[in-house]
This record gives C-alpha cells, structure tokens and sequence, in this order.
C-alpha cells in the first residue's frame, strides 16, 4: 500500500508516491457521440461528394477518439471510473484518497465529478455503504479526495480493496484545441489508409506528426 511522505502511513499526508489507489476500472464511457465531423474528415481525406463509407468513417473516428483519449489520458466526452483502496486504520483522522484520472475545469463546470465515496462493511456478506456527500470533498489541486474524519471502523478489514470512489472526468477543454482536433485528423487518415495490421514495405514518421503534437498536452507524472 502506498504511504505518504510526511508520516509514512497510507492516506495522510498531502504527498505521496506511489498513488494511494490500488485498482482503478473504466464503468462508462461515450462510445457513439461524433468527435470529428464528417464534413471535416471528408475534407481531410479529399473524399467530396463521396458518401459511401461514412459509416466505416464514423467507426473510425471513434477508434481514433478513443485513442487520443487514452494516449492523453483526456476525456474528450464524459468517462466515468472506479478506483478502489486498501483498508487502514485512520478513524479521526482526515484521509486523502489520490484519483487517476483528472480533467480540467471549464468555466463554471467542475472537470471532475464525485458520484460516490463508500465502504464495504464487516458482515458477511460484506455490504456497501455509501458516504454522505458532506463528509469529503473533491481538492481540484491535488485530484484527490479528503474524507473528513477518516473511514468509520466498520470498514472490512478482510476484503483486499473495501473502499471504492465512482466518480466522472468531464470533457476537457482542450479536445477542442485545433492542435488537438489536427492530431485527431492526422491519425484517422494514418487508419484510413493502412487497414491491415502488417506492410510489406517500410513506413516512415513525419515530422510534426501526431505525437509531436499531442506531446505538451500530455501530463506529466512525477
């Protein structure tokens, strides 16, 4: 389990590495709103007046949504995630619980969504408890969260990971940087033109390509 830096124990300080989650899993995610238009994939691709494959175009727009989004760890529309931690001992005391994932804030809306923070409790068999919403809050500068008072005592002790956050990273300003959307373009013609997974002869990167323009908005971990 990881531990903090200030007092060597899991969930208490203010900085810790690694990360104090254990486990994290994708519950939700948009797989059928358009990113990239048709009308500019087809410019992109030369394709006017050409209707024919747009289906096949709208399927790999998403693969190349998608892609973008792991590759920057962005979400581009709405992505929803578990992240599951370890039981301790910190009734009392105020535990800080590091998420995953973060998107930005955009005017008045929140980048990061808490749906819920809870327990799985000492019966048999366990059963979940879902903490008030007055009880933690969402700190936007760490991506983590603090329950006030740590987890009640009931929290299975058995059980590998008992405390569980559901929470929703917002689409991210950024999906609509021309920078962004020009790296999107680039790629999905690379899948258009290339739809197997082997070649015969040998393929060279251009310069400027996709990576080098997703690289400065790909977060740094430290």
């Amino acid at each position: 389990m990881a531990t903090d830096t200030l007092t060597a124990g899991p969930y208490l300080g203010s900085s810790r590495n690694p990360y104090s989650y254990e486990k994290v899993e994708q519950i939700s995610r948009d797989i059928a709103t358009a990113w990239l238009t048709l009308d500019e994939i087809t410019q992109q691709l030369n394709l006017f007046g050409d209707e024919s494959q747009d289906t096949y175009l709208s399927s790999i727009e998403l693969a190349t949504r998608m892609a973008i989004e792991d590759y920057l760890g962005m979400s581009i529309f709405p992505i929803t995630y578990k992240a599951y931690y370890g039981a301790t001992n910190t009734t009392g005391t105020d535990m800080s619980l590091d998420l995953p994932e973060v998107s930005q804030d955009s005017g008045t809306t929140a980048g990061v969504v808490i749906n819920s923070v809870g327990y799985y409790n000492g019966n048999v068999p366990p059963v979940f408890t879902t903490l008030a919403s007055s009880s933690y809050f969402y700190d936007a500068t760490g991506n983590k969260v603090i329950v006030f008072s740590g987890m009640p005592n009931s929290v299975n002790t058995v059980m590998t990971n008992p405390i569980v956050i559901t929470y929703q990273t917002k689409a991210n300003p950024l999906a609509q940087y021309p920078v962004i959307k020009q790296a999107g373009l680039l790629l999905l013609t690379h899948i258009y033109n290339n739809r197997s997974n082997t070649t015969s002869g040998g393929l060279q990167e251009i310069p400027f390509g996709v990576a080098q323009l997703l690289r400065p908005y790909k977060p740094l971990v430290m």
